[in-house]
């Protein structure tokens, strides 16, 4: 996570909250009026990037604290085995996405080389190759025998 917006925001929080006291002091209405309503937002969302920055940073300290802990106990195998671990599922989901996008590009490739309209063959004719012709034939042949 960046802390630039933390530090944009709270810049302009104390320099909103110190032109807003010095033209509150100099008689500068208008500025004071203007620097003193934009003041309110600027110190709610401050508040808001302070609470989710210490909220980040204790998630993250208690998912590193496991590790830590196996480690400090002398178990040198857990801290082998969690790092071997991670490897393996990252190759099984780069294998995963690595057969979708295989997937998606044999289907772009058969839409591609399809006609863009196709004509529906009626009903009852026998289809355009030699070879499935004898074939339905021979199959019709046979059932005939069978039934004979």
């Amino acid at each position: 996570m960046s802390h630039r917006p933390l530090a944009t925001v709270s810049g302009l929080t104390i320099g909103d909250y110190l032109l807003w006291n010095w033209s509150l002091n100099g008689s500068h209405d208008v500025l004071a009026l203007v620097s003193g309503l934009t003041l309110p937002p600027l110190a709610a969302a401050l508040v808001w990037l302070i609470a989710l920055t210490v909220v980040r940073l204790l998630g993250r300290a208690t998912r590193r604290q496991p590790a830590h802990a196996g480690a400090e106990a002398g178990a040198s195998t857990a801290k082998a085995s969690t790092s071997r671990r991670a490897p393996k599922q990252s190759r099984a989901i780069a294998r995963s996405r690595r057969a979708v996008r295989q997937a998606a590009a044999s289907a772009a490739a058969t839409r591609a080389s399809s006609p863009a309209t196709r004509t529906p063959q009626p009903v009852g004719t026998s289809p355009a190759s030699p070879t499935a012709s004898n074939s339905s034939q021979r199959a019709a042949r046979s059932s005939g025998k069978l039934a004979a």
